[in-house]
């Protein structure tokens, strides 16, 4: 039984304004002739399929035909789990539809557990897997609300939440397996921030939860999990040191950050119940590259960048001690008649005064939504003691927010 796990898609993502259509579709077209060749039979996707829960028409073109593709071909099953940015209403919509090509989407949560405890069949019916597919657990999902309770409180029944969940799914495929009297591989999926997980700057990775408890202990996971395929972090990771808790990572750069980090897929192998993993990496679609220095480092890597005659990216980090204020007409004319393409510049020797204080010069892309209400309390000089308090209100909201807009949808 041979399974690749993906995840963090984030279709219809765009880099400080800039459309990547183009670069999803290279990397699906590739990912589709990679389940021909390795001739898989499960593709497992961990959640983040699109980047926002409202995906553009372009997007879900790309999705579709995606799947159409894989569910002609000799890959057996596709499992589909929602992440936080996704809708689960509207990946669960065409459910049924798509469960008629061996497409298995999980949205949301569910009172049945026999929801997300799936039982593959090969092509003579004969069971050869079973998988746990756990989307993102929602605050409401997972814990009910009661007047008076603390921070603390809100947290622990968090963490029992997710404990129990897994906990109980787990116990229904051990009692499947049992059932079907096959000792075939139990494999876990979820889309979650795992305790000691990498991320990167600029990668677009957020917390889940509020308060502390956005990092999960790989201790929540059954043993009977022959393997757990996470989604959220999107640096290809294994999990507290376990080969086989991991993290497939994004296939795309999400920012600059990550733009010299080698991404991959997880093929993993099952010999019975015995896993055995190959991590496969995934061709550059389109090359970013962060260059950072004074005047005469920026000039010379992009002389030899536009050398290459290559279609790259550039963020340029202007750190040099000179004050230069025509940087963007340098940088314009540097790369003239070139195939670079500037998409950001950050001069950290441009001050501005900014609330009768110096601060180097960053525009909302620099900045995360907690970023922009520290901000505020800065302005208003709220006091320090005030501020742990001001800001889980603050988090509580946002998540609200975020709920009832999916509600919404």
């Amino acid at each position: 039984m041979k399974i690749l796990h993906t995840s963090d898609w984030h279709i219809g993502r765009t880099l400080y304004g800039r459309k990547r259509y183009e670069e999803f579709e290279g990397f699906l077209n590739w990912l589709a002739d990679t389940i021909e060749t390795q001739q898989i039979d499960a593709l497992l996707v961990a959640g983040d399929i699109f980047d926002t829960s409202t995906p553009s028409n372009r997007a879900q073109t790309l999705y579709y035909r995606f799947l159409c593709r894989i569910a002609a071909s000799a890959c057996r099953h596709v499992v589909v789990i929602a992440g936080n940015h996704d809708s689960p209403t509207f990946l669960n919509a065409p459910k049924e539809l798509l469960k008629a090509l061996d497409v298995h989407v999980v949205g949301s949560a569910s009172d049945r557990l026999d929801d997300e405890v799936l039982t593959l069949r090969d092509s003579q019916g004969e069971p050869e897997l079973i998988v746990c597919a756990v989307p993102y657990l929602r605050d409401r999902d997972i814990r009910t609300a009661e007047a008076g309770e603390t921070l603390e409180d809100k947290e622990r029944k968090l963490l029992d939440g997710i404990r129990q969940h897994y906990a109980s799914v787990g116990a229904l495929a051990e009692q499947t397996r049992q059932s079907l009297g096959v000792e075939v591989p139990i494999v876990g999926m979820g889309h979650l921030f795992a305790a000691g997980g990498k991320t990167l700057e600029g990668d677009g990775v957020r917390e889940l939860y509020v308060g502390s408890l956005a990092h999960i202990s790989a201790a929540i996971f059954p043993e009977c999990f022959d393997y757990v395929a996470l989604g959220h972090l999107h640096v290809p990771q294994a999990v507290g040191g376990n080969e086989f808790i991991r993290y497939s990572g994004s296939p795309l750069p999400m920012g600059f950050g990550e733009a010299t980090q080698r991404k991959g897929l997880c093929l993993v192998d099952f010999n019975n119940r015995i896993p055995s993993l190959t991590l496969l990496y995934i061709p550059v679609f389109q090359r970013l590259e962060r260059i950072s220095g004074d005047w005469g480092q920026l000039s010379s890597r992009i002389a030899m960048l536009a050398s290459q005659r290559a279609s790259i990216w550039l963020e340029i980090i202007f750190t040099g001690q000179e004050v230069i204020g025509d940087l963007r007409e340098r940088l314009d004319e540097a790369t003239l008649g070139t195939e670079l393409d500037i998409l950001r510049i950050k001069n950290t020797r441009v001050i501005e005064r900014v609330m009768g204080q110096e601060r180097i010069d960053e525009t909302l892309d620099d900045l995360d939504v907690q970023d922009v209400f520290i901000r505020c309390l800065d302005l208003h000089d709220v006091p320090d003691d005030q501020r742990p308090d001001l800001l889980r209100a603050y988090q509580e909201t946002l998540q609200s927010i975020q709920d009832e807009d999916l509600r919404a949808i």
